[in-house]
């Protein structure tokens, strides 16, 4: 059963789910170096099986650990209808943790988690408007140690109050849907039916119970032992795209223009290794260079997003000469393009 990621998160690939697992396959193991809203290894049409993730963004990664091991009480601290002075409130709370260790302690602990920053972090995410939320003013260009033992500046901004909210926060009726249903979100009729928000986080839950959930630089979770030494691996590469992209700097909470370059040559690196099946994603000509090492290329239209021109149509997944072949009337179908 796939299911939908719980937060809006930007760049998510949720709508191309379908066409990456045609091109990597049911492989023996899969890896997501920058996980975000997990939308496509959510959206697996075959059994999980090896399963590792990772994302610098602390709060991400709590979010994560915390659904797999206390779904019901991420519920708990997530069920809060929108209100403006509690999101304000809630924002300088999950911004001060940092202070207190929070960050530290995810970085350092792959077993801590806090289901209250969990729950409290989805809960804003999901009516917050634009970029800012639970982000300072540094980047992962910088490095994260001792930069998180002074109060960070904290954006304020209203709750999002268009069709209906988004993600966990759906608590403003939205009078539109498809076939009588009505929301979005644990508003949506469809949803409801199902027991609303505890069952769609337990549902959550069930399908990560066993995917390992890493904090730290990308890179880490590349390495030859959670990578081939278990066999063909899947790999899921959607970092924050770069300049060349022409997109809104500072969209991430933890924010780089330039982490693109570095995972292009990654792949580059590996380009040859048959026992990698390697997706990345980016922006038109952003990542050419592959393609004369026998990588194909695929466009996608996305829905739109933070950009600072209409970057919805840039969308491209280049796919690494060991992956799958391409079903070119599949392809169309959920692209578009052919």
């Amino acid at each position: 059963m796939t299911l939908r990621a719980p937060f809006p998160y930007f760049g998510g690939k949720r709508r191309v789910a379908d066409l990456v697992w045609s091109r990597l396959g049911d492989t023996p193991n899969y890896v997501e170096p920058f996980a975000g809203s997990l939308a496509v290894l959510l959206g697996r049409p075959s059994n999980p099986r090896i399963e590792t993730v990772n994302d610098l963004d602390a709060y991400v990664a709590n979010f994560w650990r915390a659904l797999s091991a206390d779904p019901d009480l991420v519920a708990q601290w997530a069920d809060w209808p929108v209100n403006e002075a509690d999101l304000h409130a809630r924002h300088t709370w999950l911004m001060q943790q940092q202070a207190a260790g929070f960050r530290e302690r995810m970085m350092s602990d792959p077993e801590y988690y806090d289901p209250q920053v969990a729950g409290w972090w989805v809960w804003g995410i999901s009516q917050w408007i634009g970029s800012g939320w639970c982000r300072t003013d540094r980047t992962t260009d910088e490095s994260w140690r001792g930069r998180f033992d002074r109060q960070p500046k904290v954006d304020h901004k209203r709750p999002r109050l268009d069709r209906g909210g988004r993600g966990v926060s759906r608590q403003i009726p939205c009078l539109h849907g498809d076939s009588g249903a009505t929301g979005r979100g644990v508003r949506a009729s469809a949803l409801a039916r199902r027991g609303g928000l505890y069952a769609w986080m337990s549902e959550l839950a069930d399908r990560l119970r066993n995917v390992r959930v890493c904090c730290g630089d990308w890179k880490r979770i590349l390495g030859p032992s959670p990578t081939t030494c278990i066999g063909t691996t899947a790999v899921l590469l959607d970092p924050p795209y770069g300049a060349a992209a022409e997109r809104t700097a500072r969209i991430y909470a933890m924010d780089s223009m330039t982490i693109a370059d570095d995972v292009r040559r990654w792949c580059q690196e590996h380009a040859d290794d048959p026992n990698l099946r390697i997706a990345l994603c980016g922006y038109v000509g952003e990542h050419d260079e592959l393609e004369a090492q026998g990588w194909d290329v695929v466009a996608w239209k996305a829905h739109g997003g933070y950009a600072k021109n209409d970057n919805a149509a840039k969308e491209r997944i280049w796919f690494s000469p060991a992956c799958l072949s391409a079903d070119v009337d599949a392809q169309q179908t959920i692209t578009g393009v052919a």
